[in-house]
C-alpha cells in the first residue's frame, strides 16, 4: 500500500503568477507622467499665488498711513513784566517821568531840536539864577527785572513767538501749500475793520475758511512776516484762493500744538548738543523746512545764545 505525501513545494506557475501580480501592483504604485507633470503645476501655483499674496501685504502697508507718537509736550513759563520798567529789581513802582524819556529810543527830529537846545542852554548858562533849589522827576522805584513780555512769573527765558524763525525753501505754490498742508499750517488775516481772525487751511486742495470771532480762546503759536521774503507773495495768492479779504490785514501762520512740540524738541537736542542744555540759554533757533523723502521735517540752521545777564 501506498500513503500520501505532504510536501512544501509549490508549482512553479503559482509562483510565477505572484510575482506577476506584485510586479502589476508596482506599476500601479509609481508615479505616472501625469502625475508628474500635474505636480510640477501645483508647486509652481502655490509659489507664484505666495508671491502675489507677498506684493500685495507690501502694498497695503504701504499705503497706511501710522499717526506719529505724541511728544510730551515741553511746557514753558516765560517771566515778562508787562508795562513795568526795565530795571534789576522786582519793583512795580512805577517810573517817573524822566526815566520813561530814557527808555524811549528819540526821533531824528528830537536829536536835532536836542542839539538846538544845547547850543542855547551854553549861550543862556550866563544868566542863570545861582539858587539851591534843585527839580527831580525821577521816581524811586528801581525798575522791573524781568524780560519784556506779558505780565507774569516764570522761567527767565526769551518766548517762542520771538525766540523760533521758520524757514521755507520752495520751488512754486503748489510745493509751499503743499508743505504747510504737510505741517497743518493754516494761514490767517487779522485787522482792518473786520472783527476776529479769518483762516484757511487744505491750502494745497480747495482751500477752506472759518473765522475766529473769539480770539481769546485761541492758543496757537502763530508767526507773521517782519521781513519781506517772495513767500510772502504766495500766502497771499493763497489767501485770496480761499476767498479771504486782504486789504489793511496783517497775515499769520498758525503752528499746530503736535508741531509746537516737535519743534521744542528738536531745539532742546540741538541746544543739548552744542553745550547749552537749558533753553534759558538759547536767545534765537531757526528751522528751515527740507525735504525728507514724501514729506518734509524741520531742522536746526542756527541758533544764537544769550551773554550772561549782569545785575546793574
Amino acid at each position: 500500500m501506498s500513503s500520501g505525501v505532504q510536501t512544501d513545494e509549490q508549482p512553479t506557475e503559482s509562483i510565477d503568477q505572484r510575482r506577476t501580480e506584485r510586479l502589476l501592483e508596482r506599476e500601479k504604485l509609481r508615479t505616472s507622467r501625469f502625475d508628474a507633470v500635474t505636480s510640477l503645476f501645483m508647486a509652481l501655483i502655490l509659489f507664484i499665488g505666495t508671491f502675489v499674496l507677498m506684493m500685495f501685504l507690501i502694498w497695503v502697508f504701504s499705503r497706511l498711513e501710522f499717526p506719529p507718537k505724541p511728544i510730551k509736550p515741553i511746557i514753558e513759563n516765560p517771566a515778562g513784566r508787562g508795562e513795568n520798567a526795565e530795571g534789576f529789581e522786582r519793583d512795580f513802582e512805577p517810573p517817573g517821568a524822566e526815566e520813561v524819556e530814557e527808555l524811549l529810543e528819540p526821533t531824528l527830529q528830537d536829536t536835532i531840536q536836542a542839539v538846538t537846545d544845547a547850543i542855547s542852554n551854553i549861550a543862556a548858562s550866563l544868566d542863570t539864577m545861582n539858587t539851591s533849589l534843585s527839580g527831580d522827576t525821577l521816581g524811586s522805584g528801581r525798575g522791573d527785572s524781568r524780560p519784556p513780555g506779558p505780565m507774569g512769573e516764570g522761567a527767565d527765558i526769551v518766548p517762542r513767538g520771538e525766540r523760533w524763525r521758520l524757514n521755507f525753501n520752495a520751488t512754486s505754490l503748489a510745493n509751499y501749500a503743499g508743505q504747510l498742508d504737510f505741517y497743518k499750517i493754516e494761514l490767517g488775516a487779522i485787522g482792518g475793520s473786520i472783527q476776529g481772525v479769518d483762516v484757511a487751511g487744505n491750502l494745497a486742495g480747495s482751500p477752506q475758511k472759518r473765522r475766529i470771532v473769539d480770539t481769546e480762546n485761541e492758543k496757537r503759536l502763530y508767526f507773521m512776516w517782519t521781513t519781506p521774503s517772495p513767500l510772502m507773495q504766495y500766502d497771499r495768492q493763497l489767501l485770496q484762493k480761499a476767498a479771504i479779504p486782504l486789504p489793511n490785514r496783517q497775515m499769520l501762520k498758525f503752528i499746530p500744538e503736535q508741531l509746537e512740540n516737535q519743534l521744542a524738541q528738536i531745539e532742546i537736542e540741538y541746544a543739548t548738543a552744542k553745550g547749552h542744555p537749558s533753553i534759558t540759554e538759547v536767545a534765537k533757533t531757526i528751522f528751515e523746512s527740507k525735504a525728507d523723502g514724501n514729506g518734509f521735517k524741520f531742522e536746526v540752521i542756527d541758533q544764537r545764545y544769550r551773554k550772561s545777564r549782569k545785575v546793574r
